[in-house]
């Protein structure tokens, strides 16, 4: 490395002084911390600490219209703001530092999303889908474990 900014230290009109070569060396190391503070470190961070809702939630799903089975239960997780299954089904969603969640469950041909709000161990809000192929829409309760 220390012959290639050499060269290119001779080759380039105006870098005279050994001075500014040796503030060339300094430039890897600098990338390095550069990429060390960019965006992903808050994340990284973030993971560390844990976010405020992390855990597995039990929800319970209750249907107001439509012809679908009430009080399913299933398990959710969350790490961070992100949402995801904890056993049976395909879930993705996301929850906000305020507790706003949204969430897109799928098994097998039936799928749903829903909104709510969580707090430090509940949450409740509302749910619509299709069900073995009828459309139902209802509220939902989760707990946290």
């Amino acid at each position: 490395m220390t012959d290639f900014l050499a060269c290119f230290h001779r080759s380039t009109p105006g870098m005279g002084g050994s001075s500014r070569l040796r503030a060339w060396r300094w430039l890897p190391a600098l990338a390095v911390l550069a990429a060390m503070a960019g965006p992903g470190s808050a994340e990284a961070a973030r993971r560390v600490r844990g976010g405020a809702y992390d855990g597995v939630w039990n929800v319970v799903f209750a249907t107001t219209r439509g012809n679908c089975s009430s009080g399913y239960r299933v398990p959710f997780t969350v790490a961070g703001s992100r949402v995801s299954s904890a056993g049976g089904g395909r879930v993705s969603g996301s929850v906000s530092r305020r507790g706003a969640v949204a969430v897109y469950v799928s098994v097998g041909a039936s799928h749903a999303n829903g909104g709510g709000r969580l707090n430090s161990a509940s949450g409740a809000g509302v749910w619509r889908g299709i069900i073995t192929g009828d459309r139902c829409s209802g509220t939902w309760q989760a707990t946290r474990s």
